[in-house]
C-alpha cells in the first residue's frame, strides 16, 4: 500500500491538468469565447474566423506580375522571383503581435538543418498582408532573419516584400491563403502556414503550422526543381487568434496548444503510470518468493503453512 499515495498524487495531478486544459475558455479566462447558438452546428467557427483558412490549391498557377516593393525600395514584381529554383513563401504581416514570427522562426529553424542554402537550391519570399507596412519593416524582418539563418552569405535568397492592397489580395486568393482584418482593433486574423511554388509560380505543397519538418521541406523543394506536385495533405490549420465578438478581441491559440499539451501530457504520464505499477508488481512478487526461499532454506513454514 505504499506506493498507492505516490500513484494517486501523479492521477490527480494529471487529471488537474486534463480538467484545466477542457475546461471552458469562459473558466480559464476572463474574456470567454462565444457560447454557441442554438441551432449553429457544432464546431462552427465564430464571427470572423469563419472567414479565415488556408485552402489547398495544388497545381494552381499564381499570378508573376504582381507588383510589389522589396526590403530596399525598389518595384518589383512576383516574377522577379521565378524561373530559376523553387520559392518557398510566407504570407505574414511585420508587425504581427504572434503568430507571424512563429512562422517565421519555424521556417528559419527547419532551414537551419539543410545542407541546402537559400538563394542557390531555393529562395523564400515573404510578402506582408498588411497594405500599410512598407519597406523600412521589411528591411528590419530581412536583416533579423539572415542573422538568425546564420549564413550571411545567403542574404540576396531572402526578399521580403510590401504592396499594395488589390495585389496582396489577389496573391492570398492565388495560394488559397484566407484573412481577415479587424477595424475596432487593428489586427489581423489568419492561419500559419507556408506554401512552396515550382521555379514557374506552380503551387506544389502547403506546410502547416510553426515547426516544419526539414526533411519534408527538403523532399519538397527536390520535386519542386523537377516541377512536380506533391499530393493534398490534412490540414490541422493553427490560427493567429481565437475572435471573441463580445469583447471586439482576440485571445491568443495558447488554449489549443494547452490542449495539445495535455494529451501528450496524458499519454506520458499513462505510460509512465504503467510501467512503475508492473515493475512495482514484479519486484514485489520477486521479494515474497525469495522470503519464501528464505524460510524453507531456515527450515521455517512457508507462506502456505501458516494459519
Amino acid at each position: 500500500m505504499k506506493n498507492v499515495r505516490p500513484i494517486s498524487a501523479a492521477l490527480t495531478a494529471l487529471m488537474a491538468v486534463v480538467c484545466f486544459a477542457w475546461m471552458p475558455p469562459s473558466v480559464q479566462a476572463q474574456s470567454p469565447l462565444p457560447q454557441q447558438r442554438p441551432g449553429e452546428p457544432t464546431g462552427a467557427k465564430p464571427g470572423l474566423l469563419s472567414k479565415i483558412g488556408i485552402d489547398q490549391r495544388l497545381n494552381h498557377q499564381v499570378p508573376l506580375d504582381l507588383p510589389f516593393v522589396d526590403e530596399t525600395g525598389r518595384p518589383v514584381t512576383l516574377g522577379d522571383y521565378f524561373g530559376k529554383r523553387p520559392v518557398l513563401l510566407a504570407l505574414v504581416y511585420y508587425e504581427c503581435p504572434m503568430l507571424c514570427t512563429q512562422v517565421l522562426n519555424g521556417v528559419t529553424g527547419a532551414l537551419k538543418v539543410l545542407n541546402f542554402d537559400v538563394g542557390r537550391e531555393f529562395d523564400v519570399v515573404a510578402v506582408s498582408i498588411n497594405p500599410k507596412e512598407g519597406p523600412g519593416l521589411a528591411s528590419q524582418k530581412k536583416q533579423a532573419y539572415v542573422e538568425r539563418y546564420g549564413r550571411p552569405h545567403t542574404a540576396a535568397g531572402w526578399h521580403f516584400l510590401t504592396g499594395e492592397e488589390e495585389n496582396i489580395q489577389e496573391l492570398a486568393a492565388a495560394v488559397g491563403f484566407r484573412y481577415a482584418y479587424d477595424e475596432e482593433i487593428k489586427q489581423y486574423a489568419h492561419g500559419a502556414g507556408v506554401e512552396l511554388l515550382t521555379p514557374k509560380g506552380v503551387i506544389a505543397r502547403y506546410f502547416y503550422g510553426i515547426e516544419y519538418a526539414p526533411r519534408d521541406i527538403r523532399l519538397g523543394i527536390v520535386e519542386a526543381s523537377e516541377e512536380r506536385i506533391g499530393s493534398v495533405i490534412d490540414s490541422a490549420l493553427l490560427l493567429c487568434y481565437h475572435y471573441d465578438p463580445s469583447t471586439g478581441k482576440y485571445g491568443a491559440t495558447a488554449l489549443g496548444l494547452v490542449r495539445i499539451g495535455a494529451v501528450a501530457t496524458v499519454a506520458a504520464f499513462g505510460t509512465f503510470l504503467f510501467v512503475s505499477i508492473r515493475r512495482e508488481r514484479s519486484a514485489a512478487g520477486t521479494e515474497r518468493e525469495r522470503v519464501k526461499a528464505a524460510r524453507r532454506g531456515a527450515g521455517g513454514p512457508a507462506d502456505k503453512d501458516r494459519p
